[in-house]
């Protein structure tokens, strides 16, 4: 078996994760495609940079990650009918997309979450002499967020998809309970949050582009991380999370139910009861470690093939 991945650059999660695949799975993934058996179309929307022609050969499993229903439009539906003539198979990393691609194909659809490097995200026990690495202070209580929050269009406005402005409304929240709180933020994009939390006078600390090794030090300082989003694919924060220890509540998005406990799952009616559940998540990330998370991509890309 020989499995070719579209190529991304991208500089997104999945551009990391197709590399990830490829350094652990060499002697079943080829860098040309008219070598591979399989054609994993891991990055849906530069589905046209690929041969039409061997995608006709060769059978191809398309992942899908989220689909923003408020966003659909005809075009977008052309163009899944389009791509959709070529897959033999759909691969989902969450629950929630499974009623949505019913609706749009009769192909088999099959679930299972990305894996997690445990070489790259772990937890680290020296957590004060990392404050101190970061220049934040021992006493905050920290929260974090290192996801896009704002439209890439028009920084200024919410990416509402993502929840910054339900984020918001916990972290506002939390600062009236917390006397020290500081939101650590990451990423590009960021705009909206950044704008809202110095109009509402709450402390913050933005460190806009890191590696994933300064990252993982950050997850290990949080009091808290937050999901807020409204709609996800992963997010991938969550097992990030979960094999860092760190104490993490998300709205019911992506893989939540499939890494958090009940307690640590809200809405915007009972976000204040939710509660990390930190042993919980570890356990059930420990699931998606290499090697072991690369187990049922082998399997559905065996069972495609035969």
């Amino acid at each position: 078996m020989k499995i070719f991945l579209n190529k991304l650059s991208e500089s997104w999660i999945v551009d990391r994760l197709s590399q990830e695949w490829k350094f652990n799975n060499q002697k079943t993934t080829t860098n040309y495609i008219s070598k591979a058996d399989l054609v994993w179309i891991i990055s849906p929307w530069t589905w046209k940079k690929i041969s039409k022609n061997q995608l006709r050969k060769k059978k191809v499993v398309c992942s899908i990650y989220h689909i923003d229903e408020t966003k659909f439009s005809s075009k977008d539906l052309e163009e899944f009918r389009l791509r959709d003539e070529f897959v033999d198979e759909y691969h989902i990393i969450s629950p929630k997309v499974t009623p949505q691609l019913t609706n749009l194909t009769n192909k088999k659809i099959t679930l299972i979450p990305f894996w997690i490097n445990q070489n790259n995200w772990f937890e680290i026990n020296t957590k004060e002499a990392l404050k101190t690495n970061y220049n934040i202070s021992k006493d905050d209580y920290l929260v974090g967020s290192f996801q896009r929050d704002s439209e890439g269009s028009n920084p200024k406005m919410p990416k509402l998809i993502k929840g910054p402005d339900q984020f918001l409304e916990i972290v506002e929240y939390l600062n009236s309970t917390k006397p020290n709180l500081n939101v650590i933020l990451t990423g590009k994009r960021r705009d909206f949050l950044i704008n809202e939390l110095s109009k509402s006078n709450i402390k913050f600390t933005y460190f806009e582009m890191l590696t994933v090794e300064q990252i993982n030090e950050l997850y290990n300082i949080l009091d808290l991380y937050i999901v807020a989003s409204r709609v996800e694919g992963g997010p991938q924060a969550i097992l990030e999370c979960g094999i860092t220890k760190t104490p993490i509540i998300s709205t019911d998005v992506g893989i939540a139910s499939e890494i958090l406990s009940k307690e640590s799952i809200f809405n915007m009616q009972n976000f204040k009861k939710a509660k990390p559940s930190v042993e919980y998540a570890y356990q059930k990330a420990l699931d998606y470690t290499i090697p072991k998370g690369f187990e049922k991509f082998n399997d559905l890309f065996n069972s495609v093939l035969n």
